[in-house]
């Protein structure tokens, strides 16, 4: 039998092993282990309470006018809030400005698809060529974009964003704020550190063990020089066509666009850039010789410009779209010509770089 000087021995010997190991479980390790150790996942990050003082929620997608690259389902924004980052995207396919930010967004996809992040593509049409489903859908195609893309031709997703600019870009977080956004071209390294940021708080919020810490898509430096503004033919934002576009009559003017009616029609504009595009479109195809300070082009040609056997610089128009015509080094002063084959081209709007 144990006198009483060994079972007080034996129970104070049970009391520190047992504080022993209640220490030792309880404690973060610093050594390998394969247990996952978290934290409470809001810890460093904003409480929505706070959020909702500082920024707005995301608005929803309003009477879409179709999908491109959603395997023919319907999306929905609140249907990926709690799940991933969004970056909603308006833009519209014969905007250079646009097309322009189109590498940064692919790079972006690529990169963070498999990291909660999503792309939505709302392309709100500036000119009514560009509410046709395949128009959209062949340009898509053409710009390499894998990212879902809905129509707004009725501009009810653009109202409901508040929004004035094409392109323009909403990063929404993981609890449905939206917490950056950006107007135009460039801040490409700004946006991609918000939307590292914003995959991070993700992490914390799932209680994913991992750190986004990608290395930041290179932008390029582009300097465009002096610019003329941008032109349009339509009646609906210009009234001044004939007084310094069209050396004739030959041309019926509407809201959006003008278009010749004879053969030889010309279309004659003093310009400031380093980069000229043009939107246009034909019902049937129609050739247009385009000279610059009376010359055929020649290093400044557009991809879109080609070489006919006898020297000449044309430019096939038939697809609505925007076409290159001068890519040249530098901003300059120059006076481009446009000399139209037949009838019935329609011409929307000169834009420059």
């Amino acid at each position: 039998m144990l006198n009483s000087k060994t079972r007080i021995l034996i129970i104070v010997l049970i009391l520190i092993a047992g504080a022993i190991y209640f220490i030792d479980k309880n404690s973060a390790r610093r050594t390998g282990t394969n247990e996952i150790i978290t934290i409470d996942p809001r810890e460093n990050e904003m409480s929505k309470e706070e959020k909702s003082k500082r920024y707005e929620l995301a608005k929803e997608i309003t009477t879409p006018d179709g999908f491109i690259n959603t395997d023919g389902k319907n999306i929905a924004i609140n249907d990926l809030i709690g799940k991933k980052v969004i970056l909603v995207d308006f833009w519209t396919y014969s905007c250079i400005n646009c097309q322009r930010t189109t590498p940064y967004l692919n790079s972006w996809y690529e990169k963070y698809k498999e990291e909660g992040f999503v792309i939505i593509g709302i392309h709100t049409p500036e000119f009514e060529f560009e509410k046709n489903y395949n128009n959209v859908k062949t340009a898509v195609e053409k710009l390499g974009i894998k990212f879902p893309v809905v129509l707004d031709n009725d501009y009810s997703t653009w109202t409901a964003y508040k929004n004035l600019y094409w392109p323009r870009k909403y990063l929404i977080d993981i609890d449905g704020y939206v917490i950056f956004d950006h107007i135009g071209e460039g801040a490409y390294e700004e946006t991609e550190n918000k939307i590292q940021e914003a995959l991070n708080e993700r992490v914390a919020v799932l209680g994913e063990n991992k750190l986004i810490d990608e290395s930041l898509t290179k932008e390029a430096s582009v300097e465009y020089g002096p610019r003329s503004p941008e032109t349009y033919f339509g009646s609906a934002r210009n009234n001044q066509q004939k007084s310094f576009l069209f050396p004739n009559e030959n041309w019926e003017i509407s809201p959006e666009f003008s278009k010749n009616t004879a053969s030889n029609d010309s279309i004659v504009y003093s310009y400031t850039a380093k980069d000229v595009f043009f939107v246009a479109e034909a019902e049937n195809e129609i050739i247009v010789e385009v000279l610059l300070d009376g010359k055929p082009l020649e290093s400044e040609a557009g991809d879109d410009i080609l070489r006919t056997s006898d020297g000449k610089s044309i430019v096939k128009i038939k697809e609505a779209g925007l076409y290159k015509i001068i890519q040249s080094d530098k901003s300059e002063t120059r006076i481009l010509k446009f000399i139209i084959q037949k009838p019935g081209l329609k011409a929307f709007t000169f834009t420059f770089g």
